[in-house]
């Protein structure tokens, strides 16, 4: 008798699953500030914990100046974007170059 009330059961969430998947495809537009959103959070991709949230916070205020800067560079890729620039350089020559280019970095 149970295994009759379960199936039952079971057979009864599987319609109604089915039954809400299939509106899925016909959901609403998003609003223009759930667009807004889904934007800035676009735009701080990278970004983790209280830099994503500073970033998602001053682009929904409309301030583009914080989603404009670059994200930081970590020390592997300064080092590999310097080695590129000095590519053809040798010794000592190779050395400083790179030395002042990770300072400008």
């Amino acid at each position: 008798m149970s295994m009759r009330l379960s199936l039952l059961v079971a057979s009864a969430a599987l319609v109604f699953a089915s039954a809400a998947f299939a509106d899925a495809p016909q959901s609403k537009p998003l609003s223009s500030s759930q667009q807004k959103m889904a934007d800035c959070s676009h735009a701080a991709k990278g970004k983790t914990g209280a830099d994503y949230k500073s970033a998602v916070s001053s682009c929904m205020k409309g301030d583009n100046t914080a989603a404009a800067t670059p994200a930081k560079m970590t020390q592997q890729e300064k080092m590999a974007a310097c080695s590129k620039e000095n590519a053809g350089k040798k010794g000592a020559d190779y050395k400083s170059a790179v030395s002042a280019c990770l300072k400008a970095h």
